[in-house]
């Protein structure tokens, strides 16, 4: 196993809910840190969302290990942007037996 290029700065977001002051909720994304990391594109293809035609990407996301229950560490309920660019993170594991190295598998959705 090759040591993975970490040479993209990413924002990790958690979803945040807080009150509209009307008995309501927003939703938004906090910004817990920034991750160095590899991303590797998997597999691709073309969807119509509501008439409009979108790209789905995956993405295999490489960061640095971090322990279970740190902010650092990416879970399956976040994401992380570069620039305009949204990668929801859809599972997170181990990329070594050691856990110096994590794998997020996430994808990005761009309306065409």
């Amino acid at each position: 196993m090759s040591i993975p290029q970490l040479n993209h700065a990413l924002l990790l977001e958690a979803p945040e809910t807080v009150s509209d002051g009307a008995g309501g909720y927003v939703e938004g994304w906090v910004v817990l840190g920034t991750l160095w990391a590899e991303i590797t594109a998997r597999t691709g293809r073309e969807a119509a969302r509501i008439g409009a035609p979108v790209t789905r990407v995956n993405y295999k996301i490489v960061v640095r290990g971090a322990p279970f229950g740190t902010p650092e560490r990416p879970s399956a309920n976040q994401r992380f942007r570069m620039g305009a660019r949204i990668f929801t993170i859809d599972a997170v594991t181990e990329r070594d037996p050691q856990g110096r190295y994590l794998t997020c598998y996430a994808k990005e959705e761009q309306v065409v």
